[in-house]
């Protein structure tokens, strides 16, 4: 695949400085789920992953550090050249999904075995949601699952955003307003 360059403005939603991408550049990638890209930012390599933001598009978080390495924050346009990439680093893995696996050896067994891929597919399903309680349940369905010998999560909108800090009914939130 060849390498998808564009220009987007990074943006602050609530406490969050997220970079989305300009449709015609997602609709390049391989995916309208999540997607993991390498490339480079104002000329700065960097690899993440691309969430999908619900309408059609994607999004990633601008951390500190990569705001400070390219010296941009939100308002300013950066440069970017993307391309997908079969390489999935290991995700974060939360805590509460942590100990759920580590108390049912069948279960962690499996999710050792898929590929990081679905190990991201998991926690972005076990993740979209706002609800304690529906967190925790969907935690037990996963490892009731994974104990069934299920790979990855079923019944899944895989095009929605399901980072619940950023967005609401499985759609990125607007970005505020940033002064010029």
């Amino acid at each position: 695949m060849s390498t998808i360059q564009f220009e987007a403005k990074i943006s602050n939603i609530g406490t969050w400085t997220i970079l989305r991408l300009p449709k015609d550049a997602s609709s390049k990638l391989p995916s309208r789920g999540i997607a993991m890209v390498k490339g480079a930012i104002n000329g700065l390599p960097f690899q993440t992953a691309l969430e999908p933001d619900g309408r059609g598009s994607h999004w990633f978080e601008v951390g500190k550090i990569l705001r400070e390495a390219i010296g941009a924050g939100a308002g300013d346009t950066v440069a970017l050249a993307i391309e997908p990439t079969k390489d999935w680093p290991e995700p974060k893995i939360p805590q509460d999904i942590t100990a759920a696996l580590a108390a049912d050896p069948q279960a962690r067994t499996l999710w050792t075995a898929v590929t990081p891929m679905a190990r991201w597919e998991w926690i972005r399903w076990i993740r979209a949601t706002n609800r304690v309680e529906t967190r925790n349940r969907r935690i037990e369905v996963a490892v009731s699952k994974l104990r069934a010998g299920e790979r990855r999560p079923c019944c899944f909108n895989s095009s929605m955003c399901t980072e619940p800090t950023v967005s609401k009914n499985g759609a990125l939130l607007e970005p505020a307003q940033t002064a010029a």
